[in-house]
């Protein structure tokens, strides 16, 4: 008596604390029995998991019984099927599952995959599949070695608990901890509320109404929920009728309606609507007649909620009937009624959990879709659609237009919407609605919902290659190759005034002249000394009236870039200027797509010996407004074959020599110290310097021979550069240079000694990416110095000395070492400085600098180069 006493007595605030410490309680030990589960191996979860399935399988009839008999709703057979379902189908599909330890290894990309249980799971379980989802709920979590503890519905309370008492006693018996499956002994909202907020609690795995899954994802914790199912389905005019109707039959029965997946309406294009609805009631369907539709709609909806009514959901067709005060036959298995509308004002157009639809007829496919949609978009949006259609593009176009998470096609929705009975999706009771129904999860939930999945990324170093053009001839009168050249017979050569003047685009024409059958040619000499966009668009205009299959681009650097170009935008005429000069960080990873494949060949001959554009993936275009130039580079601008041919260089100037020499050394020693440099193509960049400091004076003083090892260095360090790629050397280069129109090697002997200096101290700022494990552009310089015949006690004094002797070749082919030496007025370059340097920052060269610069440092490397900071005259 007492006892009786101090309960009713009991306050609120007394009965919500002893609430909450029974919750905290089964959290507690929960996390006992998380921990013992901590270090268990895949078999021995299987051994448990399988015990769960064999259990919920062997009682399957006697807990789908229990379940009927306390919550009055659905049918026996059928929950029983659900039961078998969620032991049999579910466990199936969990068997070979890896949810423990590493469960993935790519070892190509170094990444592994390692899964740890999130920790105690708050199952919250629902009135309309109470114990096949007690089962589904406690095998997803121990199969992922996490604990659970049910809230179940208050309706299904006996049932539950006498399915949680199985499981528990089958999963403990195979090797499981004690309290690894737990529940609420007296259910409330309080409670359930309280479990899943709980500080101990990890994650809410929520299935039930809409009001509790929305409690779930406010409770602060990451939640697993799903939201209502108002799907409609789609009988369109080319579908198997037959078929259609006895798989919505089939949906809406089974189980009286309940799966939320099932079809609340049907929609039926107008061409076969009478033969659905006779189809129909040969099915014992019975149709409302239209003075019933009133009556039934007043008793079927809660006019609260504007959803079905409580008593309603999951009774029998003709329970439902008397429910709702209309007569129909016994043996009535759906009531459907002819419904026009969708909305509050049309009550029975919500998600019905009965053996109950609403038909519409649908004028066309775009009505249909409407109608589909509207109904969608009223409590359903996420969950499920069907379709019946045996036209391909129906289905296509269906599938898109509908925001539903699962598009079922030609199948019972009930059964099809949880998956593997009638489709391969995963098999789960539990069916997420994504976005569109406020859902983290658009798929059916499973095993790796529940799981912390760690990544551990071994470090790797990305593939590499080495890419040149597919043929390059060389020696002394390699040009004759373009006599014999297969597959081409429309020639268009790019050159300029100046090549064309010394009759170099003549030997070529000759060449053409002696091939055997058709041939055409054009000769295009409009290239400038820095070709900009208005030069490439006019060759293109040129190429789009003569319409070449190969362009054969005859002279320096700057005709064999405009040919690239010319190329690529004649063959990609919706490409545009900037998005060819894009920058990036990985060539293969650009954004900006290049073509993969070039119809139209390319041929360079240089006339000159630095660029080494003729083996290289990139081109220098200046824009013709901006004046500013841009490297474009991808790999779809290397030449298809490069003819080096030293017969065109035996009489360059003196000056064009000694420009081109350097510009051919600054690509060799910065490829050869950039970040993506690798054992490849040092030997090309080595080479090619070794070349180049024995041969440029004596080539600059007319040795022939001399001229010749030139040519083929400025090839060989284009080979180099184009795999490698350059650094802060040239993109400054380029900036001040285009920006005070110096020449291209006159600026990269200017900016070579300083960014050397540079790059040989230790980094403020380390590079990112490189090719090699940590910074070593002092020693590689000091390497180059050493090859060379250098000799030194440090790196650091081989690096002067390397500085030295460029600075004596330089001087030797009298280069000034300074912009100030080549008429840059100090104001206007000190005016525009700042902004050079930024423009420098973003060229594409910066990204595979050795050391990653900042602007500032930029600033003042410009301005060393301005004054030609520690560099002595001659």
């Amino acid at each position: 008596m007492a006892k009786t006493q101090q309960k009713e007595t009991m306050s609120e605030e007394e009965k919500n604390k002893q609430i909450y410490d029974m919750v905290d309680d089964l959290v507690k030990k929960s996390h006992v029995a998380l921990d013992q589960m901590a270090n268990f191996t895949q078999e021995q979860v299987d051994k448990i998991c399988e015990a769960i399935a064999t259990a919920g399988e062997q009682n399957a009839y006697p807990l789908a019984k229990m379940a009927v008999e306390e919550t009055r709703r659905g049918v026996l057979e059928d929950k029983t099927t659900k039961n078998m379902y969620a032991s049999e189908n579910i466990w199936n599909s969990l068997r070979h599952e890896k949810t423990v330890g590493v469960i993935d290894e790519d070892k190509e990309q170094g990444l592994v995959k390692i899964a740890e249980p999130k920790g105690v799971i708050a199952g919250v379980t629902p009135v309309t599949n109470p114990t096949s989802t007690v089962i589904f709920k406690a095998m997803l979590a121990l199969k992922t070695r996490n604990t659970i503890i049910f809230g179940f519905h208050p309706q299904a309370q006996k049932c539950c608990v006498a399915t949680g008492k199985i499981l528990q006693k089958a999963a403990e018996a195979a090797g499981a901890p004690k309290n690894a499956i737990q529940w609420i002994e007296e259910p409330s909202l309080q409670a359930t509320t309280d479990l899943m907020t709980n500080p101990g609690v990890q994650t809410i795995l929520a299935t039930g109404g809409p009001g509790m899954v929305k409690a779930a994802y406010s409770s602060g914790k990451p939640a697993i929920g799903v939201g209502p199912g108002n799907g409609p389905s789609y009988i369109e005019k080319s579908a198997n009728i037959e078929r259609a109707v006895y798989d919505i039959v089939l949906s809406k029965t089974f189980d009286n309606g309940m799966v939320c997946a099932s079809e609340n309406s049907v929609v039926v294009d107008t061409e076969i609507y009478d033969r659905v609805k006779e189809e129909f009631k040969k099915w014992n369907c019975y149709f409302l007649k239209k003075e019933e539709i009133k009556k039934f709609e007043q008793h079927f909806i809660d006019p609260r909620r504007g959803t079905v009514a409580g008593p309603v959901a999951g009774k029998s067709a003709y329970e439902i009937a008397k429910l709702c005060g209309v007569d129909v036959p016994k043996d009535t298995k759906v009531i459907i009624a002819e419904y026009h509308g969708v909305g509050k004002e049309f009550p029975l157009s919500a998600e019905k959990l009965s053996p109950v639809f609403t038909l519409y007829r649908a004028k066309n496919h775009d009505d249909a879709f409407k109608i589909c949609t509207d109904l969608i978009n009223y409590g359903g949006r996420g969950h499920t659609a069907g379709l019946h259609s045996s036209d391909k593009k129906i289905i296509d176009e269906f599938a898109m237009k509908m925001d539903a998470c699962r598009i079922l096609v030609n199948s019972p929705a009930a059964l099809g919407g949880i998956g593997d009975l009638y489709n391969n999706m995963l098999p789960s009771l539990t069916l997420g609605t994504g976005s569109y129904g406020a859902n983290t999860f658009s798929h059916n939930i499973g095993a790796r919902d529940l799981l912390n999945i760690k990544t551990v990324a071994m470090r790797r170093d990305n593939m590499q290659w080495v890419k040149v053009p597919a043929k390059t001839y060389f020696e002394h009168n390699a040009a004759n190759y373009l006599r014999h050249m297969p597959n081409v017979n429309r020639f268009f050569i790019v050159t300029d005034e100046g090549v064309a003047d010394q009759g170099f685009a003549d030997e070529i024409t000759d060449i053409i002249s002696k091939r055997r059958g058709a041939k055409e040619y054009e000769v295009f000499k409009a290239v400038t000394l820095d070709p900009n966009t208005d030069v490439i668009k006019d060759g293109v205009h040129r190429m789009n009236i003569f319409k070449p299959d190969v362009v054969i681009a005859i002279g320096g650097g700057s005709v064999m870039d405009a040919a690239k170009a010319m190329r690529l935008f004649y063959e990609n005429p919706d490409m545009t200027f900037e998005e060819a000069y894009q920058k990036f960080l990985d060539i293969r990873k650009r954004v900006v797509r290049f073509p993969k494949i070039n119809g139209v060949q390319l041929v360079c001959i240089p006339t000159t010996s630095g660029t080494g554009s003729e083996v290289s993936p990139i081109a220098v275009i200046s824009d013709a407004k901006s004046g500013i130039k841009h490297t474009l580079c991808d790999y779809a601008l290397t030449p298809d074959v490069s003819i080096v041919d030293d017969q065109f260089v035996q009489t360059l100037p003196k000056r064009l020599i000694a420009w081109s020499g350097f510009e051919a050394l600054g690509h060799a020693i910065e490829s050869y110290v950039s970040t993506m440099a690798t054992d490849f193509t040092r030997g090309w960049s080595l080479e090619a310097i070794k070349i180049i400091f024995g041969n440029l004076k004596a080539s600059y003083d007319g040795d022939l021979d001399a001229r010749k090892r030139m040519h083929d260095a400025a090839t060989i360090a284009g080979m180099a550069y184009s795999n490698a790629f350059l650094g802060l050397e040239h993109s400054i280069a380029h900036t001040v240079g285009s920006t005070f129109g110096i020449p291209s090697g006159v600026s990269d002997a200017i900016v070579l000694p300083q960014v050397i200096r540079f790059n040989a101290k230790r980094p403020e700022k380390l590079a990112m990416w490189p090719n090699y494990s940590v910074y070593r552009a002092e020693k590689d310089y000091a390497d180059i110095a050493r090859a060379l015949g250098l000799t030194g006690t440090t790196d650091h004094e081989l690096v002067e000395k390397l500085v030295d002797k460029i600075i004596e070749l330089a001087h030797s082919v009298d280069i000034k070492l300074a912009f100030k030496d080549y008429g840059v007025d100090k104001k206007q370059f000190e005016d525009k400085v700042d902004e050079l340097a930024v423009k420098a920052y973003g060229d594409q060269n910066t990204v595979t600098n050795p050391v990653a610069p900042l602007i500032n440092q930029i600033v003042d490397l410009m301005k060393d180069c301005y004054d030609g900071k520690g560099i002595s005259n001659k």
